[in-house]
């Protein structure tokens, strides 16, 4: 990591030490007031760079197995995705799934390592250090190692409020995201309700008499084998997003195994379904997968005299998610058998009414689209300037 500023290694102005958990942390929890923090991964949220709350507390008796954070500590998660960054406004004790940095002489401004211990930067030499693990995480001796930029408190400042900006700029996108996310499901409970209960007493059809009984409920390819340069798109479910495809990971097999699940082949304006893993995961196929296929986790289901929209949507309810996860079955891997999939009972309003609503959504889907392509160019920006700010050439 080059800098135009002094390189120090983060052991020398941080304390750092590791987490530990009383066990069995069940006889430690209590719901006492005066009980100590207890500060879980699930304190950290994505939407702030603070810890100022628990869930959980327990007993004072913890903290002698467990170790003890106050509030200007710095929290790096320490496994599976590890190296996220928090600040403590609060203290607490921490299990042995996080590592705590105290600084220790004066030369740290939160804001400015808040955003350094998170960058790209710092990540990728945690990952170079913690490559050949089989389980990759942060032991202390590797993160006291690593060397960041650390300029006069007064740039570390500048740069802190520069990168706050952008950073406020990008939650608030994320945060309108999540609102788009929410209001297609808004808009049909307003018009539809309850797509279970029905109480607007609309005539239901199963799911296997709306399906095109030329092209009927089909599951995909058992073995699609490695990806092919050419041959057959095929879509898996973790492909499918947001009701969309991501067509930027889409695999192929060889013509003859798709061939082999002909029964399975894709048609634009298809709905799919994931019906194995994580049941209910929705998508329509687009023009550009027309001809594709789909793997046996994935049901297709050809819609027909009804909107494929309105059909996700339904599918999408809370109540029809609690359907579908009364009928998942299985134990290793969770799945919906096909039986199943075709006895969903799907109501039947109007067409006109169906359609008004399909508009709605496709108009809410363009919004979504939209604030995903200035999310993605905001996150391009903090980027580049987090990397210019760490090189000392801001």
């Amino acid at each position: 990591m080059s800098s135009a500023w002094p390189l120090v290694a983060l052991g020398e102005i941080f304390t750092i030490a590791r987490g530990g958990s009383p066990r069995p942390i069940q006889e430690f929890l209590t719901d006492d007031p005066d009980g100590v923090n207890w500060v879980m991964i699930s304190d950290a949220t994505q939407s702030s760079k603070y810890i100022t709350t628990t869930k959980k507390r327990i007993v004072k008796q913890g903290i002698k197995k467990s170790r003890m954070v106050h509030s200007g500590d710095f929290l790096l998660t320490n496994s599976m995705s590890f190296g996220k960054p928090y600040i403590m406004k609060t203290s607490g004790c921490i299990h042995d799934g996080w590592l705590v940095l105290s600084p220790c002489n004066g030369r740290v401004y939160p804001d400015y390592f808040y955003h350094l211990l998170g960058s790209n930067l710092v990540y990728a030499e945690f990952e170079r250090r913690a490559a050949g693990a089989t389980v990759k995480n942060l032991n202390i001796d590797l993160v006291r190692g690593v060397e960041v930029p650390l300029p006069p408190l007064s740039v570390q400042k500048r740069v802190a409020k520069l990168l706050d900006k952008v950073d406020t700029l990008r939650a608030k996108r994320r945060a309108t995201l999540d609102q788009l996310d929410t209001l297609c499901q808004a808009i049909f409970s307003e018009m539809f309700g309850d797509p279970i209960q029905n109480p607007q007493g609309y005539p239901i059809r199963k799911m296997i008499d709306i399906v095109d009984p030329k092209r009927p409920i089909s599951y995909g390819i058992l073995m699609p084998g490695p990806d092919q340069t050419d041959g057959i798109n095929y879509v898996r479910v973790v492909d499918m997003k947001d009701g969309g495809i991501q067509l930027s990971n889409i695999r192929k097999t060889t013509e003859n195994i798709s061939n082999a699940f002909r029964r399975s082949l894709l048609i634009s304006g298809d709905l799919l379904m994931s019906i194995r893993g994580h049941v209910g995961r929705l998508a329509i196929v687009p023009a550009e997968l027309e001809g594709a296929n789909i793997t046996q986790d994935t049901a297709r289901l050809a819609i027909q005299n009804m909107s494929s929209i309105f059909v996700l949507e339904c599918l999408r309810t809370p109540a029809f998610q609690h359907w579908m996860a009364k009928h998942t079955k299985g134990v290793a891997v969770r799945g919906i058998n096909l039986g199943d999939v075709k006895q969903m009972p799907i109501i039947l309003p109007p067409r006109p009414a169906q359609d008004s609503f399909a508009q709605k959504a496709l108009a809410v889907a363009r919004l979504k689209t939209a604030h995903r392509a200035a999310l993605a160019e905001m996150d391009a920006l903090f980027a580049s300037l987090q990397y210019r700010a760490f090189r000392g050439e801001l």
